[in-house]
């Protein structure tokens, strides 16, 4: 055997190996994140990130020691100043709520006034409407009812009927249907009794709104209303009840010539 010869290589040698049969290839992907996870991290680099938190941290700290001490190292008279503006400032906001409770309460009252005005108001047109007879009114009263089979009965009598009555206290009183106000009259027509022109027929019914208590004794006194009515041949029933209903109505008249002097 030659010298010179160089011994016989193996097969396969120097060739790239091959990946063994059977076995997948991998992805660029894949080794990207077998390079990344887990990570390798250095001793030197453990120490950068320790000293850059250590930084941050002293950092912080000092900017919220100097928000806080911000005050501490003022002069007394920059403080003493801030206290005055500060008490200032608590002195107005204390005035301003006393103006505003003050505006609140003369609010209150002059709705109150108004509401108080208001209400009298309405009470007195409710009274007013009553006594004229514009309104209709209910109350306890009587019932007072004459029948005159006779026809001896006259206006005047009728009127004293209606006299004994307002002296005993009625408030609301009503004949037949005719509502009695403070300018009724009565008046004698073709045998029989007309109240402000408008001519009545027996029984004649009065209505009448006051104390019972005080209505009916006033009739039945000895020599009055009760007993010349009697006299006359007429038959006089008197009824309580607690609620007489005064429903006839007057137009309001408007006055020619008078007029309200407030």
């Amino acid at each position: 055997m030659s010298t010179n010869e160089s011994p016989e290589e193996p097969a396969g040698a120097g060739r790239p190996p091959q990946d063994a049969p059977g076995q997948p290839e991998e992805t660029g992907r894949q080794r990207l994140a077998a390079g990344l996870w887990p990570p390798r991290v250095s001793r030197a680099q453990l120490i950068v990130a320790l000293l850059l938190f250590v930084l941050g941290l002293g950092l912080a700290i000092q900017v919220r020691s100097n928000d806080s001490g911000a005050l501490r190292g003022a002069r007394q008279e920059d403080l003493v100043r801030i206290l005055d503006e500060l008490d200032g400032r608590t002195q107005r906001l204390e005035d301003e709520k006393q103006r505003l409770e003050d505006q609140r309460r003369e609010l209150e009252s002059s709705s109150n006034q108004a509401e108080e005005a208001r209400r009298q108001t309405v009470e007195k047109e409710r009274q007013l409407g009553i006594l004229a007879g514009t309104v209709a009114a209910q109350g306890t009263g009587i019932t007072l009812k004459i029948t005159d089979p006779t026809g001896q009965v006259q206006s005047d009598q009728l009127l004293d009927t209606l006299q004994e009555l307002r002296a005993a206290g009625a408030e609301a009183i009503q004949i037949n249907g005719v509502r009695i106000v403070a300018g009724s009259y009565f008046s004698d027509e073709n045998g029989g009794v007309a109240i402000d022109g408008k001519k009545i027929t027996q029984p004649y019914e009065f209505r009448v709104i006051g104390k019972p208590q005080d209505l009916e004794p006033a009739l039945n006194i000895p020599g009055g209303v009760v007993q010349t009515l009697e006299k006359e041949q007429a038959t006089v029933a008197v009824t309580r009840s607690a609620k007489i209903v005064v429903d006839a109505l007057r137009a309001a008249k408007q006055p020619d010539y008078a007029r309200s002097s407030s």
